[in-house]
């Protein structure tokens, strides 16, 4: 039996895109490579974009502990300055003409020597360097060492 029609092939012929537009030409994502980094892994397109701009994109770089602790130093000059902000905010408090400061629960390891400590202070921290120690102590201030444990 004849089939009387044409195939479509054959009735665009001459019709460069076969009325499928000018850049898809009837292919979903195919030209373009995928969306975001699809297809950089394999390297065989895109790849100079990552060799020029994203360098260190592939492999593992590092290690990053799990368990790290945060640890975090506060010089002197550092208290005295920020004391009255503490004081403010509640942080602080006066007591026996001493300003009283717990820098353990303000997220504060170590007390170290940089500056000057202007005012008489209690200072309550994990630890102290000893120069941190004597200074503390020839301005009148009182160093609490506490354990904290986590």
């Amino acid at each position: 039996m004849v089939i009387r029609r044409k195939k479509s092939s054959r009735k665009r012929r001459g019709y460069r895109v076969h009325g499928y537009g000018r850049t898809g030409q009837h292919r979903g994502s195919g030209q373009k490579g995928g969306y975001g980094k699809a297809g950089r892994k394999s390297g065989k397109h895109k790849f100079s974009w990552i060799l020029r701009y994203e360098p260190d994109y592939f492999g593992k770089y590092g290690f990053r502990r799990p368990n790290k602790k945060e640890f975090r130093e506060i010089s002197l000059l550092e208290i005295s300055q920020l004391s009255d902000k503490w004081i403010k905010e509640g942080l602080a408090s006066y007591k026996d003409g001493f300003i009283e400061i717990d820098l353990s629960k303000l997220g504060y390891n170590k007390v170290v020597a940089g500056g000057v400590l202007k005012g008489k202070f209690i200072i309550k921290a994990e630890s102290f360097s000893e120069a941190a120690m004597e200074k503390i102590k020839a301005s009148g201030s009182m160093a609490i060492a506490q354990n904290v444990s986590t």
